[in-house]
């Protein structure tokens, strides 16, 4: 998936959720800046997230992230890769240890533009997060990188219970309900 496709699939993009539709023209809009993969768009820059899933689509793996605080799915910046599924997987390899990752599709699973706060040399600014659904094996050992406290499986029973609330991810997990009736 690179600028182009990126760009014709966000054009195409539908959502029934008045959250995620509010900043789909955004998206696409930010995929005409030269700097939108790179960190150094200090307005903003796209990154690209795996919501990893078990095969059964009753779980799903959650990293709590260190400098967040926060329980959240993998994933991180695109530092100049221009194929978000890439970035999505290798982000996902990296902070899980998982060998077995596998695309569930090549299309958007979801979209989430967020505030990410101001720190040292770097200034508030958003992320433009590209999400991809991801199955992986429950079984497969996981290996935690530094950018996490921890990492584990959660039931989708008790996703909302951890999280608190955080709609992008309510949101993910109520999707990934709705496509198990599709699958």
């Amino acid at each position: 998936m690179d600028r182009t496709i990126l760009k014709n699939q966000l054009e195409t993009y539908r959502t029934p959720y008045e959250e995620e539709a509010a900043f789909v023209k955004d998206f696409a809009e930010l995929t005409l800046d030269p700097l939108a993969y790179k960190r150094e768009r200090l307005a903003g820059h796209f990154t690209a997230s795996s919501w990893i899933v078990n095969k059964n689509r009753t779980h799903t793996l959650l990293t709590l992230h260190r400098k967040l605080g926060r329980w959240l799915q993998l994933g991180g910046h695109a530092d100049g890769n221009e194929n978000l599924i890439e970035v999505a997987l290798k982000e996902a390899g990296e902070e899980s240890g998982l060998k077995n990752l596998m695309l569930v599709e090549e299309r958007i699973f979801d979209l989430d533009k967020h505030i990410i706060p101001e720190r040292p040399h770097v200034p508030e600014h958003f992320h433009y997060d590209v999400r991809f659904l991801i199955e992986a094996d429950i079984d497969e050992p996981l290996q935690m990188s530094d950018e996490s406290i921890s990492l584990a499986w959660f039931s989708f029973d008790a996703v909302a219970d951890m999280i608190g609330y955080n709609p992008s991810i309510l949101r993910m997990l109520e999707k990934t309900s709705k496509s198990e009736i599709l699958l």
